[in-house]
């Protein structure tokens, strides 16, 4: 085993952002099968990494069965259920249109209560308006306002240039919702204090960590509002990133990457995000707050249980 692989921690940190249910993590790649499926390595990296708990995103009804299914094969991981804004044209499709869609959403949460621990991904993402129109998806994000009252958890929510819009509806339906985090995090200081405004935590990634704009507004969130993600398989932090330079002095050290096609189980996949970089994702937020690591970690666990309170 060489210097590059994972030291095992006693650390306890929760990934709040994993698509685990990407085929990637199973090998299959835009279809095609290019390696074998290596779940249960990358989870078990993810453990010695100190990752004690994992929310599987749910990003549309079939995906968030699909999460569910997972969930339940692994007393660690918990699920998100929800739509999407990208998504959220399927809604229509739907036999029964959105009142079925949901209802529907509703009976995967009501049915797996010691699974579902967050409404979600839902919001709005004006980045993408080719994958669903802006009417749509405004539609959508409401009635999972609805959701979160009906079922009493907290929100896991979107947000991607959204010009005012997304908060707006936040503060309209405030009253509805228990608690929330916006994650994946790209904005600005500002944006980053409109959020904390409205009471919601903020989710941080390797794309929240992209330019030196970036590293400011992550630097200027308090830390009891801070959680941590990885959105694997994307949002790694990258060689180009104003983050990158941060990471010399990291006692942890990704394994070694490999393109998909020399695959080796021991080894993570070039462009695959994965859960056990959280790792770097933690150590840049304990420099740019000045923080021990171990003591940030804890601080990142208790402000997701404080929030998601079904992850035992």
């Amino acid at each position: 085993m060489t210097a590059r692989h994972i030291l095992k921690t006693s650390m306890k940190l929760i990934d709040i952002g994993a698509n685990l249910t990407d085929p990637v993590f199973r090998g299959k790649y835009r279809g095609n099968q290019a390696h074998p499926d290596d779940l249960e390595k990358i989870l078990e990296r993810a453990r010695d990494a100190g990752i004690v708990a994992m929310m599987v995103t749910g990003g549309s009804l079939e995906e968030s069965r699909h999460a569910i299914e997972m969930c339940q094969q692994h007393a660690h991981l918990y699920a998100t259920v929800g739509c999407h804004p990208t998504r959220t044209s399927e809604v229509s499709k739907h036999a029964g249109g959105a009142p079925a869609y949901f209802a529907a959403l509703q009976k995967l949460i009501s049915e797996n209560r010691d699974k579902v621990v967050a409404i979600g991904e839902c919001g709005l993402d004006y980045d993408r308006l080719h994958f669903s129109d802006k009417a749509t998806q405004l539609e959508h994000f409401v009635r999972h306002f609805e959701l979160a009252q009906a079922t009493g958890l907290p929100l896991f929510l979107h947000d991607r240039n959204t010009q005012g819009d997304f908060a707006r509806l936040v503060k309209e339906n405030r009253q509805k919702f228990t608690a929330g985090v916006v994650h994946s995090f790209t904005g600005s200081v500002g944006e980053a204090q409109e959020l904390l405004d409205l009471g919601l935590y903020i989710g941080i990634n390797g794309c929240s960590l992209k330019t030196e704009d970036n590293l400011a507004a992550v630097k200027s969130i308090p830390v009891d509002r801070l959680m941590i993600e990885t959105d694997c398989p994307y949002c790694e932090i990258r060689p180009t990133h104003a983050s990158h330079k941060l990471l010399e002095k990291a006692v942890w050290k990704q394994p070694e990457a490999k393109r998909k096609e020399r695959w080796s189980e021991e080894c993570l996949v070039k462009s695959r995000n994965e859960p056990c970089t959280i790792r770097q994702v933690l150590h840049v937020l304990a420099t740019l707050h000045a923080m021990d690591e171990a003591e940030m970690a804890d601080r990142l666990y208790d402000n997701t249980v404080r929030v998601f309170s079904g992850i035992s």
